[in-house]
């Protein structure tokens, strides 16, 4: 199951709106064939498994699958008739189907049809796996992930705005793997006119990925910033997205769309854009997810509005020890610590000196708000 985890990530962040399978055909313990699902449209793993072994099973066969295999026809025909047809009578599954209408119901079909089936093998690893898919087929939404990189006391900056470099190399590569899954990447137009960012996905080995580029900037500062932004000029400009309200004024609207940038503008009483609108929007466009990699007031407002789902929490073994150093989170005032939000399902991992820890993000029954925070209209 672990080699069929290695195969499925091999669609990283090619087969939206779909999830990433893997699998493969042992016989006499050895693996014959191999198979992952490669892009939205593509033949399932279990389909390019069979494909690659390119013959009937031999008897005792036995096909390894990280998710449930489906039972409804689809556009490539249902992979349990595929299973039942090759005469393949053991299948060992990852995770169960998270769509309620499908859960399981694979599973019986094949055991209906005189297969013994294994389920539950590595299943959080391969639920894991599928973070953004679970989270789309289970609510018709897209997940909305931010990323933090702090140092010990969670701040992303000294008192001077220098940031550069908090975390080392190899955690700031682990950002770019996540880019590299996400179909959207979010910034504030703050970042944009501090740093001026690509926005796009540099893995090693592979040319530079550009995901769908959101622009949070609900009064068009970058537009008005005399220093043109690379996002608005590079060969990815295509790619580039502002979100905006009435109040940056339509005027920079049509221009910024004479340069063929799309702009998404959507009606608020504030400069700031209504997530909720946002996320409709992208679940419109089947856009399945959106990674928000800040800044500070961004990702906070998406937490004192309920609409972050997912976080990615970078830490470096540094201390600044300093209160006017800024912090990644505010907004918020729990008066006990059950008042705070917290992390659920939560994975850690280090790479070097860094430590990661990601989880789902939940919250209080109540939350908190401090209202002398983001009370600009």
């Amino acid at each position: 199951m672990r080699r069929a985890l290695e195969l499925a990530r091999r669609g990283w962040g090619n087969t939206h709106p779909n999830p990433m399978v893997g699998a493969l055909i042992v016989e006499a313990g050895v693996i014959v064939a191999e198979g992952w699902h490669e892009q939205d449209g593509g033949a399932h793993a279990e389909k390019a498994a069979f494909a690659a072994l390119g013959r009937t099973p031999k008897a005792g066969a036995t096909l390894y699958v990280t998710l449930e295999p489906c039972s409804t026809a689809g556009r490539t025909g249902a992979c349990t008739a595929t299973i039942l047809a090759a005469g393949v009578r053991q299948v060992v599954v990852g995770a169960t189907d998270p769509n309620p209408a499908h859960a399981g119901r694979g599973l019986e079909v094949l055991r209906t049809g005189g297969v013994e089936v294994t389920a539950g093998v590595c299943e959080r690893e391969c639920v894991d796996l599928n973070l953004i898919f679970n989270h789309w087929i289970t609510r018709g939404a897209p997940l909305f992930a931010a990323k933090s990189a702090v140092t010990l006391d969670g701040k992303i900056a000294c008192r001077t705005g220098e940031s550069q470099w908090i975390t080392g190399e190899a955690a700031r590569a682990d950002v770019h793997h996540w880019r590299r899954l996400y179909p959207g990447i979010a910034v504030g137009a703050r970042t944009i006119l501090k740093d001026n960012p690509r926005l796009t996905a540099r893995v090693a080995g592979e040319s530079d990925w550009c995901p769908w580029r959101f622009i949070f900037d609900g009064l068009l500062r970058t537009v008005v910033d005399k220093n043109q932004a690379r996002v608005f000029s590079d060969e990815f400009r295509a790619r580039t997205i502002v979100v905006t309200t009435p109040h940056g004024g339509l005027g920079y609207v049509r221009k910024l769309r004479e340069q063929g940038i799309t702009v998404w503008c959507f009606e608020s009483a504030s400069q700031r854009v209504p997530f909720a609108a946002f996320r409709q929007k992208c679940a419109e466009e089947k856009i399945t997810g959106v990674y928000f990699e800040g800044g500070a007031q961004l990702v906070s407002e998406l937490v004192r509005a309920r609409e972050l789902d997912y976080l990615f929490a970078y830490r470096a073994p540094v201390l600044l020890a300093d209160d006017k150093a800024k912090s990644v989170f505010s907004g918020l005032r729990p008066e006990r610590p059950d008042q705070g939000v917290r992390l659920a399902d939560v994975r850690h991992e280090t790479f070097g000196d860094d430590a990661l820890m990601r989880g789902r993000v939940v919250y209080p029954s109540k939350l908190l708000l401090d209202e002398t925070v983001f009370s600009l209209k």
